[in-house]
């Protein structure tokens, strides 16, 4: 007897799509078997006509817990993960405190246990003048250091040389950076400041943040790595002339430097910003068309390795700000994987290639052990989605804190159907079940 038996799946997993069934035994998947199978389990879910793919792995979120918790925290969002087909996050350390010490890092562990639906780690973040901090870390259950350089918020800018070369000397666990050049930022902002004061129309936004403060910051983050051999991951990349300072494919479990794109930066694009608005305001910033197409490009020839959503709420009263006082961020977890599905559903990108940028790669990238996988003997983080089936995002389906979405009032055409973690459904039928199933991530290092 099994704990489960998942039946009738059309299964998409390592470049391959086939009718099949899953066995789940104890959280773990105990086989996988194309066709029918007359073993027997204890529950049998019947998935004809869904398809059935790995745990998105989203390794960039910003859960603002703790000391932000009017925008979210990790109830909420680990909530609207499981809604998301989101079985694993990885949360970034621009807290309050900021999580920039062992304890403030442990301290987020503590919480997420009893916190989250969802599987967790998190970055502890780089400054100035904390790299005994960072070297403590354990390599098999800290996910990464976070290093914002070139741009940050409060003091985790990271821009005395000394230090920036301390860190990918040293770092023994994956340096992932925000690459944006400060200076560049501040004198395109003095620029428009001088014009319109502090409220700037929000269109100026990837012009103040421009492709410039971009290649530079990212061009010097490759360059520490390549005299270093750091192993980097280069965040949220906005333009197509970054591309070029990547290499195409390779083997992403020893492959040194790799990079992400996200949500934002493959749905909208700079003529947006007069329908969103500052809804629609990250950092960096989106950019033209031009640049949303070349980084759909690269997602697809393998220049680019992973797709995340750096998701970051923020109040809708923050956000309506003016220019200068509104934040940069907004909540896409729960929107993540149906948004990829509608360029799916307009033959603009593969089943296949979706579970491989969205679950396959986070783990090889990061090492994680027996997730992003549909294979015996890993657990049995799953998703089954109905492609057919439309509806509409509104206030009553955002699970996110916030309670707003950019994605707001559009229609997709796939829903996600029912979530498992470690082996237990967390979300089915649009409704949360609260199984206490989560698990810290442990990192094969």
């Amino acid at each position: 007897m099994t704990d489960l038996l998942i039946r009738n799946a059309t299964i998409i997993n390592e470049n391959e799509q086939f009718v099949g069934t899953v066995l789940i035994d104890k959280g773990k998947i105990a086989e996988v078997k194309e066709g029918n199978c007359k073993l027997i389990s204890e529950k049998s879910l019947d998935a004809t006509n869904l398809i059935l793919i790995p745990g998105v792995i989203d390794e960039h979120v910003h859960f603002r817990e703790p000391g932000l918790t009017h925008k979210a925290d990790i109830w909420h969002e680990s909530r609207a993960a499981a809604a998301g087909g989101v079985t694993s996050y990885m949360e970034m350390p621009n807290t309050n405190p900021q999580t920039v010490t062992q304890q403030a890092l442990q301290d987020k562990f503590n919480s997420a246990a009893y916190k989250s639906l969802v599987n967790y780690s998190f970055y502890i973040g780089a400054t100035n003048d904390n790299l005994d901090e960072l070297l403590k870390a354990d390599p098999k259950k800290v996910c990464g250091i976070k290093l914002f350089i070139g741009a940050s918020t409060g003091n985790m800018l990271v821009d005395q040389p000394e230090s920036l070369h301390g860190i990918f000397s040293h770092a023994h666990i994956p340096l992932v950076v925000h690459c944006e050049d400060e200076i560049i930022i501040k004198n395109n902002l003095e620029k428009y400041r001088k014009l319109y004061g502090n409220a700037i129309p929000i269109e100026y936004h990837p012009l103040i943040r421009n492709e410039e403060a971009c290649y530079k910051s990212t061009s010097l983050a490759i360059e520490l790595a390549e005299k270093y051999n750091t192993r980097l991951h280069v965040l949220h990349l906005s333009t197509g002339k970054e591309l070029e300072l990547f290499k195409k494919g390779g083997n992403l479990k020893t492959k040194k430097i790799t990079s992400e794109v996200c949500i934002h930066h493959l749905w909208f694009h700079d003529g947006d910003y007069m329908k969103y608005g500052s809804r629609i305001k990250w950092n960096p910033a989106i950019k033209t068309e031009r640049d949303r197409v070349a980084l759909f490009g690269g997602l697809l020839d393998n220049c680019i390795d992973v797709i995340a959503t750096d998701h970051a709420p923020h109040t809708m009263e923050e956000k309506m700000q003016d220019y200068i006082h509104s934040p940069s961020g907004g909540p896409l977890i729960q929107h993540s994987l149906v948004a990829m599905l509608e360029f799916y559903k307009k033959g603009e990108i593969s089943l296949e290639k979706i579970v491989e940028k969205m679950c396959h790669a986070p783990a090889e990238i990061f090492h994680i052990s027996k997730r992003g996988f549909i294979r015996k003997g890993y657990w049995a983080d799953l998703v089954l989605i109905d492609l057919n089936s439309a509806w509409k995002v509104n206030n009553s389906n955002i699970l996110s804190k916030c309670g707003w979405s950019p994605f707001k009032d559009i229609q997709f055409s796939s829903k996600i159907h029912t979530t498992l973690v470690n082996g237990a459904i967390v979300y089915t039928d649009k409704q949360i079940i609260e199984e206490k199933a989560a698990m810290s991530l442990e990192f094969e290092r």
